[in-house]
């Protein structure tokens, strides 16, 4: 018993360090950056965040495609030209960490982004 409350207590404690974006604060800082997502450490795909809420967007080895945000109450939507979806996401901070949880379909596996002021590579024969 003692064990049980003993990992519900480390569990609370893990969940608490991790907090949710608000949407001021994932609009201050996405916009003018490229988030690289990444699942188990592989690049997974990159996405720069321009003035306005716009957004280019591109699979790891995919073609690049041009879209926007919005906030869902809490939440961050985007909407592609190719894909409209919306797809929506929220996102945590624990310290300079980032982490991405997909809403919608289940997606078990954990995202962690990195920002960088790289340009995604777009030219006219990959998209946008």
């Amino acid at each position: 018993m003692l064990r049980a409350a003993l990992s519900l207590v480390c569990l609370a404690t893990a969940a608490a360090a991790e907090t949710p974006m608000t949407v001021a604060e994932f609009e201050a800082w996405s916009t003018g950056r490229t988030l690289d997502y990444f699942v188990d450490g592989a690049l997974w795909g990159s996405e720069m965040h321009l003035a306005g809420r716009a957004t280019v967007d591109a699979d790891a080895g995919g073609i690049c495609r041009s879209g926007h945000w919005y906030p869902q109450g809490d939440d961050v939507c985007f909407v592609y030209d190719l894909n409209p979806g919306p797809y929506c996401w929220r996102f945590f901070r624990d310290g300079d960490q980032v982490r991405a949880e997909f809403l919608g379909e289940a997606f078990a596996d954990t995202i962690t982004i990195t920002l960088s002021d790289a340009a995604i590579p777009c030219t006219p024969e990959v998209g946008v």
